[in-house]
């Protein structure tokens, strides 16, 4: 893995699925009551092999799988509680003020939202975006990975 520092954004290099988990898992163990993380990528980049580590640097045991269906995962078996959205089959905004999201932005669990910029309007003013692509010019399982601080609206 290699990173790179540049103002408020890192770039991470992975080879391999382990490595995407293990950078996951890095960013739970450090993530922090009320803050959210919006995860951007197309399909089959890697997104929920990254959000399984997440969790399990939160602490959580329980199998952890995309809520593509239900919008929202909770999970409350680690040391805060996670809240996983998955916003791809979202039809309109509405549809996350039906499922009570700002209790979830603004609570005392952590959030990670897939496909979030597709709801980039109702975004807290301030989250981390991680970004992951594929370069399959550089192999099958290479993936550059964005952790960029976001201030919303400004």
């Amino acid at each position: 893995m290699i990173e790179q520092a540049e103002s408020k954004t890192k770039v991470f290099e992975t080879f391999g699925e382990e490595e995407t988990y293990r950078l996951g898992e890095r960013l739970g163990a450090q993530a922090q009551a009320g803050q959210v993380y919006t995860l951007i990528g197309d399909l089959g980049v890697g997104k929920t092999v990254f959000t399984k580590g997440f969790a399990k640097g939160l602490g959580i045991a329980e199998h952890v799988s995309s809520p593509t269906f239900t919008i929202l995962q909770v999970y409350e078996g680690g040391r805060l509680p996670f809240y996983h959205f998955d916003v791809y089959r979202i039809g309109d905004v509405e549809e996350m003020e039906e499922i009570g999201y700002e209790d979830c932005f603004f609570g005392e669990g952590v959030c990670l939202i897939e496909w979030a910029d597709l709801i980039a309007e109702i975004l807290p003013k301030s989250y981390t975006q991680v970004i992951i692509k594929k370069d399959l010019e550089k192999g099958f399982d290479y993936r550059t990975v964005i952790i960029e601080a976001q201030e919303n609206g400004l």
